[in-house]
């Protein structure tokens, strides 16, 4: 059986001026590897309104689920919500059951729930709030795609309030042999190996370690007792 899939749209111009890194995505594909869903793509796009919109609908059609980090905070340059809600055709504004929440926490904050955090508030009509246990404003789901904060710790908090309600697969296990070879030498076994096992994903990523060219072959695949089998031959054929 095929595991569902999943494609992850990153939003923003300071992680493609390279001013932010991203580590977010980082942390998407362990936890969909771990609970057997396949990311199979991720995309990068700026604070545009149409690339936005584009990105989010192409990967809406051709994934089970999709996620976004970025872009729903309290400045003007956060655009997010309001692509998604033009993506689905959907109005957009300040939402009660948002504000609430936006409102009891500030309250305890002893903080003014001013305009600019009031537009944490504006969700699409029809979608679902995603809790953030962090600090309150939450994403939310529209279709299928569930739309995050950048922040990592919020980003964090939201894939654990989502996780649990997506449908998975089978676990991906990834098995790892370190070579003290160059990958001319190892492409050939590799190669014919890779063939005898069409069920197993097979990755050759080179080193150089004081001076001598090694790599880490990985390999992945959901049949453990298949995955040892391949891993055994690696081993005797690299001894």
């Amino acid at each position: 059986m095929t595991n569902p899939t999943a494609a992850m749209l990153v939003i923003g111009d300071e992680i493609l001026s390279g001013r932010t890194r991203d580590a977010n995505m980082h942390h998407l594909a362990g936890q969909l590897t771990e609970a057997g869903i396949t990311l199979a793509e991720v995309r990068v796009v700026a604070d545009d309104h149409d690339a936005i919109v584009a990105a989010v609908q192409a990967l809406s059609e051709a994934y089970d689920t999709v996620f976004t980090s970025g872009g729903i905070g309290p400045t003007h340059d956060d655009i997010t919500a309001d692509c998604m809600a033009a993506a689905f055709g959907q109005s957009i504004d300040v939402r009660d059951d948002a504000r609430a929440i936006l409102q009891a926490h500030y309250d305890k904050a002893g903080t003014d729930l001013n305009e600019a955090r009031l537009r944490m508030a504006r969700i699409p009509a029809d979608a679902t709030l995603i809790e953030n246990p962090v600090s309150s404003a939450p994403g939310f789901t529209i279709g299928n795609v569930h739309v995050m904060a950048g922040v990592p710790s919020v980003f964090t908090a939201m894939v654990a309030s989502v996780l649990p309600t997506l449908t998975g697969g089978a676990p991906l296990i990834s098995k790892t042999l370190t070579v003290h070879r160059g990958e001319g030498d190892i492409a050939g076994p590799l190669g014919e190996l890779a063939q005898a096992y069409p069920s197993l994903s097979m990755g050759s990523y080179p080193f150089i370690r004081d001076g001598s060219y090694g790599a880490n072959i990985v390999v992945r695949g959901q049949n453990e007792g298949l995955l040892d089998e391949a891993m055994a031959k690696l081993t005797a054929a690299f001894a």
